[in-house]
């Protein structure tokens, strides 16, 4: 038994769990400002500590910096028309006018962003869907300077206990919530100690899932492995609402090799003019859209999928060459050796690209504090479902997302943390009826098999028979993997598959509600937008929902 009890555990080591992380270790304990007492806070981390999607995360945060040169009004306005309709205004004006704020607050915490050539400006790039070089970067290494500074300073920081290789299992719920009229209130989580797969129950006051999104439940994608949808999965079968499922972020341009697994191709490459050609060379986006390859995601990985289909080919090409060989090096020096790796000279041949799944629009519903149903428990980052991006994330708003609502949430724990006790006994955690297993195969194939259908059947371009095949074939895939779960000893991998599954599930069902195609859901049988009756978000209720 764990008899810790933390101010706050944070599940997630991205940018979001990292801000928050940082914001809350300063927070007083008591409302006199002479108290020198911190809170204490755990940090898990499901593998090493930089390991997630922001470490891989290319391309930039977007923020208007200079409003003699850009506006809020055209950010917001560039974010509005990305999202096809369906994001919260008042959550895309709270984000992006926190945003110059967030980006000068990373800048201090000792993040090292680029700057021109010469000058002290920081250098902006611009990508698919803004009208304005308004996304600052590092290079081509956007992600990695954000975690790696960020995480220099978590580091220094005693308050925060880090603890990696652990793996949330569930939440745990007051057995006092279920009182007729009490809300449900979060009391901890069970943890998962992935070298010894000892499972521990850990008290908080505030627990606060950052831990990303759900892509890998799709068989080719640009996210790392541990992005199996566990914070959206474990609040699901807590009893909160998730929204916009169906709204699952395809990247235009992922590196098609044998060898490149989840390697992704920025879309600062396109900003910067470079060309999505044919296998014989030929130009083909501007059959698609007047803004050619800047237009936004969604109708960029159709407009590929759609000539892969037609032609037959496995891939298409992106082009750069026209760019100096310097420029290149300079501005993309990432990109340039790990394709060089793969034989590859990015200054004088083509790049063979592919979607893959990206970003999961959907999530945990939230308020603009990261509040879900469940009091004491908060969602940021990724796996939340804040309004901000509609039916298609603009690119960089999702690093910036993770800036503004850490923040946020800090902000809105910091005046309850002294109001809230820990509850006294949890639940231990009770695996004395269970086995090990030597089955491991049945782990494996249904995780090979559930991504294949759901890449084939409820992907880019859905279809209603493909998503009532998915719909059926997963009811049976819960079905082995529930009664695994209940006759053996958990690990990684079967909480991974567990958690996709649920996810999967939740994709498919919110797929199967918006009978139109909007953003990122394209669907044949429904190929134009039907603002009379799905301007509104696709929200689905777990049958253990307790309003509050």
């Amino acid at each position: 038994m764990n008899t810790e009890c933390f101010d706050i555990v944070i599940v997630g080591t991205g940018a979001a769990g990292l801000t928050v992380a940082l914001e809350l270790a300063e927070a007083k304990q008591t409302s006199t400002q002479q108290s020198k007492n911190k809170p204490t806070i755990a940090l898990i981390s499901k593998g090493p500590l930089n390991e997630g999607s922001t470490l891989y995360a290319q391309g930039g945060i977007a923020a208007v910096l200079d409003e003699d040169k850009d506006s809020i009004a055209s950010h917001i306005q560039d974010t509005l028309n990305a999202g096809a309709g369906l994001c919260h205004e008042e959550s895309v004006k709270f984000t992006i006018e926190h945003g110059k704020e967030a980006i000068q607050w990373a800048i201090n915490k000792g993040v090292k962003f680029s700057r021109e050539e010469n000058v002290d400006d920081y250098h902006l790039t611009r990508e698919g869907g803004h009208s304005h070089r308004r996304v600052i970067h590092a290079a081509d290494a956007t992600g990695k300077a954000l975690s790696e500074g960020l995480l220099a300073q978590v580091k220094k920081t005693p308050n925060i206990k880090l603890f990696e290789h652990h793996m949330a299992v569930d939440l745990i719920l007051s057995p006092h919530s279920s009182l007729q009229k009490k809300a449900k209130q979060c009391v901890g989580i069970y943890l998962l100690n992935t070298q010894t797969n000892q499972v521990t129950e850990v008290p908080a006051k505030f627990t606060i899932l950052a831990t990303g999104g759900a892509s890998k439940v799709y068989l080719y994608t640009s996210n790392p492995d541990s992005s199996t949808g566990d914070g959206i999965a474990m609040a699901w079968r807590a009893g909160c609402r998730v929204a916009n499922m169906e709204f699952n972020q395809f990247h235009p341009t992922c590196l098609y090799h044998p060898k490149a697994k989840s390697f992704l191709i920025t879309e600062a490459l396109r900003g910067e003019g470079a060309k999505l050609k044919l296998p014989d060379g030929t130009p083909f986006m501007h059959k698609f859209d007047e803004r050619k390859e800047l237009a936004p995601r969604d109708i960029v990985a159709q407009a590929i999928d759609f000539e892969m289909k037609r032609t037959g080919s496995d891939f298409v090409y992106l082009d750069i060459t026209h760019k100096s060989s310097e420029f290149i090096k300079d501005h993309f020096p990432t990109i340039y050796k790990r394709c060089l790796t793969f034989g590859i000279d990015i200054t004088c041949e083509p790049i063979p690209v592919v979607p893959a799944a990206h970003y999961t629009c959907g999530g945990i519903m939230t308020n603009l504090d990261g509040q879900t149903d469940i009091d004491n428990l908060y969602a940021i980052g990724e796996t939340a479902f804040t309004g901000l991006h509609g039916a298609n994330r603009m690119a960089s708003n999702s690093l910036l997302e993770c800036l503004v609502f850490g923040k946020a949430a800090a902000d809105k724990i910091k005046t309850e943390l002294q109001h809230n006790e820990c509850e006294p006994l949890l639940p231990p955690w009770d695996d004395s009826r269970v086995t090990g297993s030597e089955e491991v195969v049945v782990v494996t194939h249904n995780w090979d098999e559930l991504r294949r259908f759901m890449w084939n059947y409820v992907g880019i371009v859905r279809k209603n028979k493909r998503l009532l095949l998915a719909k059926q074939r997963i009811k049976l895939l819960q079905r082995e993997i529930d009664d695994y779960y209940r006759q053996y000893l958990i690990n990684s991998d079967l909480l991974e598959l567990r958690n996709l599954a649920t996810v999967a599930e939740l994709i498919i069902n919110s797929a199967m509600k918006r009978k139109e195609s909007r953003g990122l859901h394209y669907t044949l049988d429904y190929p134009y937008k039907d603002d009379q009756k799905f301007l509104k978000d696709t929200i689905l209720i777990p049958p253990n929902y307790k309003k509050k």
